[in-house]
């Protein structure tokens, strides 16, 4: 976010490059850099007759270079976007002539969407002289809740630890879905809220009481009742909590609790660095650890990898998800 933020600024203060080639395989901030820099160097007067929209698919390499040697008429910069320029990825080495030498009236705006071209060749060192190349990478998911809670201060907003894990485990990866739901609760909700679970719950349809955070929870304290009223709630909502998800999550809960065992500092700093977690959580994964010996730790972590492969499909002789997970429940807590 903070290379973002340099680019932007960069933007506002017109010091503009020539190119912006955008690439990687998070397409999030590849779209908001890109509509950033169309919606902020020409005026709505201007972009008639100066801006041009491409789409890879349809144009050639020579069509893109053509266009971007052209003068503006009536204005400063001509713009030029490329979308989904992916689709050039057997030709866009042939864009390095151009790199080398572009057309300073022209701003050519590159969206190079899920892939990244080869840093070895001409393309990359040419745009690295004189323009702008921006890798988004993809996030890893222990990155997500921060990066909900830095997005929603942006906009003078805060959220609970609780609230923003529910998202990222509901949501996903994907930057561009929990972005839409974040400004579904700021339509909703006024500047200043704390956002809660039961915000959550009530204008994105997350579960406060049943998702795979209370799971987790309940599963670490040993709460038994809890956790099968859980695995029968997600048993008879399997769209909205697929075992495949639970599954892969409670792998990852258990390999921390394996880490934590293997550590000797076992203060709530360095657990929560260590295990790269928010503070907030360490107590439960503390008690957790108590519950759960080391050698149990390792035998369920073998269990899930049992059930990941059975809730694809595979050696569960079509038996229901809410049976499996019934299952699952049984081998862990026994």
């Amino acid at each position: 976010m903070d290379e973002v933020k340099l680019l932007v600024t960069d933007i506002k203060n017109k010091k503009l490059k020539p190119i912006y080639f955008l690439m990687g395989e998070e397409p999030y901030y590849i779209d908001r850099i890109s509509d950033f820099i169309q919606e902020s160097i020409l005026t709505e007067e201007e972009k008639g007759f100066n801006e041009m929209v491409l789409y890879g698919r349809d144009v050639t390499v020579d069509d893109i270079v053509g266009h971007a040697k052209r003068f503006p008429m009536m204005a400063e910069y001509q713009v030029v976007v490329v979308k989904e320029a992916q689709d050039l990825s057997r030709t866009i080495e042939k864009l390095v002539d151009y790199a080398k030498q572009p057309q300073p009236t022209t701003i050519l705006v590159v969206n190079y969407k899920y892939k990244t071209i080869d840093k070895r060749k001409a393309l990359y060192k040419a745009l690295k002289k004189s323009s702008v190349v921006f890798e988004s990478k993809k996030m890893y998911d222990n990155k997500i809740p921060d990066w909900i809670k830095r997005v929603l201060a942006g906009k003078n907003y805060s959220i609970t630890p609780k609230a923003s894990l529910m998202l990222a485990e509901f949501l996903g990866t994907d930057l561009s879905k929990i972005s839409n739901e974040l400004n579904k609760l700021q339509i909703v909700l006024p500047q200043g809220t704390q956002i809660t679970p039961q915000h959550i719950e009530e204008n994105i349809g997350i579960s406060k009481d049943y998702n795979n955070f209370e799971l987790h929870k309940a599963i670490g304290a040993r709460d038994v009742l809890k956790a099968h009223r859980i695995i029968k709630y997600f048993g008879e909502n399997p769209k909205d909590n697929p075992m495949i998800v639970t599954v892969s999550l409670l792998h990852n809960y258990f390999s921390k609790l394996l880490h934590l065992h293997g550590l000797q500092d076992k203060s709530p700093r360095n657990v929560a660095s260590a295990l790269r977690i928010n503070p907030y959580f360490v107590d439960e994964y503390l008690v957790a650890v108590r519950n759960y010996p080391m050698r149990k730790v390792s035998g369920v972590i073998a269990s899930l990898r049992e059930f990941d492969v059975k809730s694809k499909g595979v050696k569960s002789n079509a038996v229901p998800q809410a049976d499996l997970l019934k299952e699952l429940l049984v081998r862990i807590f026994n």
